[in-house]
């Protein structure tokens, strides 16, 4: 792939540096450092410079045609699987990913966690990547043998157009609540920009909905084959859910016949994030009965309650960040709980204040005891955003300790009996961001590092 590159910090000598005009910042006022770094041509909307310049109306039209025209005819063989919602959409991927690699296929997955093929496994600083990065990985994938690409489409993502040109065989609608109304501003507009990737489909457009979501019927468009998964009355009907602290069992009814499964991932969320990767790789052409027999070995991804065990207690690291994650994760573990439960929870700072209240109350009315502390602070100051948290909160079953890793450690130490820490928000973050910088932060290593 030509090097053309929208972060100048990505520039090498001999590449094409194109300015882009973002929301929170301009590519033309990088354009000097990207020369620097050795760019040997610009394209911009205006200026002059010492390199090669081209002058464009709208940098972005053009990046997004010359990706399309230069290089989709070269990755539109692979089968691209979609899937979008508020929660659910990493673990969905990474079993499609999972299934597909034990079912002999040669996938690719893109998302929070990364982009991973074969036996690459890569960071990435946006759940769906800019529409450069994107097309350069999907190509990667295309030359290292991949036959499909399952990827996370967020909703800035999708109202950003990063998926510029590219169709989907089949796409998923997870779930919407509450979360990014910074950016949207409305629930409406949050949904209308998770509604775009289900205009494009291609092929058998295969759209598989939770129906059980509130939200659910703007995802059921005419064009699309849709499928449904629900607990009342769907395509694909949930009979049964035994739920324990190590497994899940689920019988469910499709197509007229009965189906019995037991899975690793715990949580009745995880029943409708199993089902949905079990009908877009049924789609691909598999049977159901073959997915089946490769279930006891699929893995939740790292930091999607995943567990450690310390005397009788367990205690799970998950990436909960929403209202309605946080509910669900908590409502989950009282379910099997045998002793208290106790929570470790934060905010994100400079992201959607209004969600704040709601988490901190979520927190305490579904915990014996809640530990409130940082998360990702970023450049707000900590007190405000633990501020948001606390106000009006009707139950005092909760402290502030702000050092994310005392609070960790004070959490351990409360443990008794038969009790469950529950650490919500980081899951897989190795990092902390306070003020611009990145520091590193494990709720995992700190956790090991206690118990040890």
């Amino acid at each position: 792939m030509d090097k053309i590159k929208t972060n100048s910090k990505e520039i090498k000598p001999g590449d094409t540096f194109i300015a882009i005009r973002n929301v929170s910042r301009d590519g033309h006022n990088y354009i000097e450092d990207a020369i620097n770094k050795g760019a040997t041509k610009i394209i911009c909307e205006e200026g002059d410079y010492p390199v090669e310049t081209m002058i464009v109306p709208d940098t972005r039209e053009y990046l997004n045609n010359y990706l399309y025209t230069n290089f989709y005819p070269q990755i539109k063989d692979m089968k691209l699987i979609g899937v979008t919602g508020t929660n659910g959409k990493t673990t969905i991927c990474f079993l499609v990913y999972q299934m597909l690699k034990k079912l002999g296929m040669n996938p690719a997955y893109i998302g929070t966690i990364g982009f991973y093929y074969k036996d690459t496994k890569k960071e990435l600083n946006n759940t769906t990547p800019d529409t450069d990065l994107l097309y350069e990985m999907l190509l990667e994938a295309k030359n290292n043998g991949c036959d499909a690409i399952v990827m996370e489409v967020s909703s800035h993502s999708l109202s950003k157009n990063r998926i510029y040109g590219l169709e989907f065989d089949s796409v998923a609608f997870t779930n919407l609540t509450q979360d990014h109304l910074d950016y949207h501003e409305t629930m409406e507009n949050y949904c209308n920009a998770k509604k775009i990737l289900f205009t494009r489909t291609r092929g058998e457009k295969i759209a598989i909905i939770n129906a059980d979501d509130s939200y659910s019927n703007n995802f059921v468009l005419e064009k699309n084959q849709n499928i449904t998964i629900s607990s009342k009355n769907g395509d694909c009907l949930i009979k049964n859910i035994v739920l324990s602290h190590i497994d899940t069992n689920i019988i469910f009814e499709y197509q007229n016949k009965e189906y019995n499964v037991t899975t690793k991932m715990i949580g009745r969320y995880n029943v409708y994030n199993y089902l949905t990767s079990l009908l877009l790789v049924h789609k691909l052409g598999f049977s159901i009965e073959e997915i089946l027999n490769i279930s006891e070995y699929l893995n939740a991804p790292n930091g999607r309650m995943e567990k450690i065990d310390y005397k009788t207690n367990s205690i799970f690291i998950d990436y909960a960040h929403t209202p309605d994650a946080v509910v669900n994760v908590l409502k989950n573990a009282l379910e099997y709980k045998k002793g208290k439960v106790i929570t470790i929870i934060g905010c994100g700072g400079d992201r959607d204040r209004t969600k704040r209240p709601i988490m901190g109350n979520a927190a305490i009315k579904n915990s014996d005891y809640v530990i409130f502390t940082n998360d990702n602070p970023r450049t707000e100051d900590e007190t405000q955003i633990m501020n948001d948290i606390l106000a009006g909160l009707d139950k005092d079953n909760y402290e502030v300790i702000y050092n994310r890793r005392d609070a960790i450690i004070k959490g351990i130490s409360m443990l008794e009996n038969n009790d469950i820490l529950m650490i919500l928000g980081k899951g897989h973050e190795d990092y902390q961001i306070i003020g611009k910088e990145k520091h590193h932060f494990s709720d995992k290593e700190v956790v090991l590092e206690t118990i040890k």
